[in-house]
């Protein structure tokens, strides 16, 4: 199977991240499996905001003639998502997004993404958003 996982929120650093991902499949002729991971605890407001922004990126992709999945997945831990679906999907690349951090917490990488550079089967890209 291969292709590129990318774990995605509507967020700047989601959007950065599905960017880099896509120019990637380009680049490689690849399919992209967009992850997004639900909290259990996630309001009905938050979840359907989700699936309204995962509408309009499958509307993009599909747009843009990219092979695409997209998945929302309910489990809630980001970490164990992303990775599982790469194992899963056997990918060739995993894309999330990073927050910038202040200088005291730039010491400390978030532990979801530690846990993807550190677990997953295959090479990740780290991505964040362009400065404002």
């Amino acid at each position: 199977m291969g292709g590129i996982v990318v774990g995605y929120l509507a967020t700047p650093e989601g959007r950065a991240a599905l960017d880099a991902a896509l120019e990637e499949a380009r680049r490689h002729d690849t399919r992209v499996v967009v992850v997004v991971s639900a909290r259990p605890d996630e309001a009905e407001q938050e979840r359907a905001a989700t699936r309204d922004a995962l509408a309009q990126v499958e509307s993009d992709l599909a747009a843009e003639g990219i092979s695409h999945e997209v998945r929302l997945l309910e489990g809630g831990d980001v970490a164990e998502d992303l990775i599982g679906t790469a194992e899963e999907t056997g990918a060739q690349l995993v894309v999330i997004g990073l927050r910038r951090r202040s200088p005291v917490g730039k010491l400390i990488l978030g532990a979801n993404a530690q846990r993807v550079l550190f677990d997953a089967p295959c090479p990740v890209l780290t991505v964040k958003p362009a400065a404002l």
